[in-house]
């Protein structure tokens, strides 16, 4: 295992040259006060230059992220990240902006934000978009305060919100946080949701469904138009989590079958890095119904100059410090740009196709619970190899031997043992083949050896931790 910097600190060893101070120290003093001083060293490790640069790559080689291999993250869609994006948002004359200028000093800015806005608009077939949200998660929050500031302005601001078992883990949590009443819907027999089960709970004090679709089983909500004809019966709105809009680029706008609101993840769909909590983007789009709500401000476009605009009165407000997490909405804006419709459509296609290809290689292997056609992604059930002992955790841990990241596991909650897989579009043949491989082989073990899917991993730095230990005690501070 690698040691910190601190246990390879050599006295006097140092990486860096700094000219003669010029201030003369006498000066200093009578410039900082005292109590800004230190009386002691920093402690900071001494160390040559070229000993700092190998620990971090070796650092960088014991965790595992998308530029290394392959993971698939059911919901998650962490596809490579094109470095192009990258070069564009490190460029100097974006990156050094500052939100406070003034708007004739920011109109390049400006303008791509607008343009973003318009690309989400067409990609969804919605009618106008807030760029404000941090993060999917929040992107939730922020469609449910437009829903209720929509209800509000008709008078009856309503208390329950629909939401399907199938639905993106955290619609609930937002659902409370909002303020509303969360009520569960279930799913078929085929995993899509139960219309029966809608009709039995929608009423007057419903305020929207809030689906996920594809659902988080990777099925394809294919009811959506006879759903939304019993949400407008009621006066309710449809709102339509976007994390998975990863398969539908160019093959379904969700503002055509009546969705009212929909988050997208920049951060997913759109190809910018994401992980650690953060950096992450959750624009959200809405149908004529909800415009005027939006936050604010807003960009206007005006005989060819941008604006921020305030003037909108129905509106919830601000959402977020400034207008947004711009350097995420640069590399979405260039992922779009470079791409166009018909790359975009590619990009959804290619994802469908992995998935799909992925679940017949191992769908003899585990238990398949749904067996409709995938989308993006597809669950699968550890429960034969749970009747042996070994549980879904134990083969993701196995998983790591072989140098892939475990998929999802242990949701969506309606399938027992889940493991909700999601390969990318960005994935080759071979790639897909090797997982399965591995996938297989950990089967095979389960029958002949299973101790060893129980200990495992056992290549990787550490071994099998006390994960909920390691978050009720956590002990992240070197003590020297």
């Amino acid at each position: 295992m690698a040691k910190l910097l601190f246990e390879l600190n050599v006295e006097n060893r140092k990486g860096y040259s700094l000219p003669q101070l010029q201030v003369p120290k006498k000066e200093i003093h009578e410039i900082i006060p005292d109590r800004f001083i230190r009386k002691q060293p920093a402690g900071l490790p001494q160390l040559s230059e070229n000993e700092i640069i190998r620990h971090f790559i070796e650092l960088s080689t014991m965790n595992h992220h998308v530029d290394k291999g392959l993971y698939p993250l059911g919901s998650c869609t962490m596809k490579y990240n094109p470095k192009i994006n990258e070069t564009i948002a490190t460029s100097s004359c974006l990156k050094e902006l500052h939100p406070m200028q003034n708007t004739r000093l920011t109109q390049g800015a400006l303008a791509l934000m607008y343009e973003l806005s318009e690309y989400l608009c067409e990609i969804s077939g919605l009618k106008a978009v807030t760029l404000q949200p941090a993060a999917g998660a929040h992107g939730e929050l922020v469609g449910l305060m437009l829903i209720r500031a929509y209800h509000e302005n008709q008078g009856n601001p309503r208390e329950n919100i629909l939401i399907p078992d199938s639905a993106h883990g955290t619609n609930p949590a937002s659902v409370t946080i909002s303020g509303y009443n969360a009520i569960k819907i279930k799913s078929n027999d085929k995993g899509l949701v139960d219309l029966n089960d809608i009709k039995k709970n929608l009423d007057e004090n419903t305020a929207a469904l809030m689906i996920t679709n594809p659902n988080t089983l990777g099925l394809f909500e294919s009811q959506l138009k006879q759903i939304n004809q019993l949400l407008n019966q009621a006066g309710a709105l449809l709102y339509m989590d976007g994390a998975n809009l990863n398969a539908l680029l160019g093959i379904m706008r969700p503002g055509e079958v009546g969705v009212d609101v929909l988050h997208f993840n920049l951060h997913k769909t759109f190809s910018t890095p994401h992980g650690g909590g953060g950096p992450g983007a959750g624009p959200v789009g809405v149908s004529e119904k909800l415009i005027d709500f939006l936050p604010v401000p807003r960009v206007n476009k005006k005989d060819n100059q941008y604006q921020l605009n305030y003037n909108y009165p129905k509106s919830i407000g601000r959402v977020h410090s400034f207008y947004g997490n711009f350097g995420v909405m640069i590399r979405a804006y260039a992922y779009i740009r470079m791409l166009g419709s018909k790359g975009l459509k590619r990009v959804s296609e290619n994802a469908i196709i992995n998935a799909n290809y992925l679940m017949k290689l191992l769908e003899h292997h585990f238990q398949l619970p749904y067996s409709g056609p995938a989308m993006h992604e597809f669950v699968l059930s550890g429960s034969n190899q749970k009747e042996k002992g070994v549980t879904t955790a134990d083969m993701a841990k196995r998983l790591l031997d072989f140098g892939f990241h475990a998929p999802t596991i242990y949701f969506p909650l309606i399938v027992r043992e889940a493991m909700m897989i999601e390969p990318t579009e960005t994935e080759s043949k071979e790639t897909l083949d090797q997982f399965a491989e591995c996938m297989i082989q950990i089967v095979n073990e389960v029958g002949t050896d299973p101790e060893l899917v129980k200990n495992a991993p056992h290549t990787t730095p550490v071994s099998r931790l006390d994960e909920a230990r390691a978050v009720k005690q956590p002990d992240i501070r070197f003590k020297g």
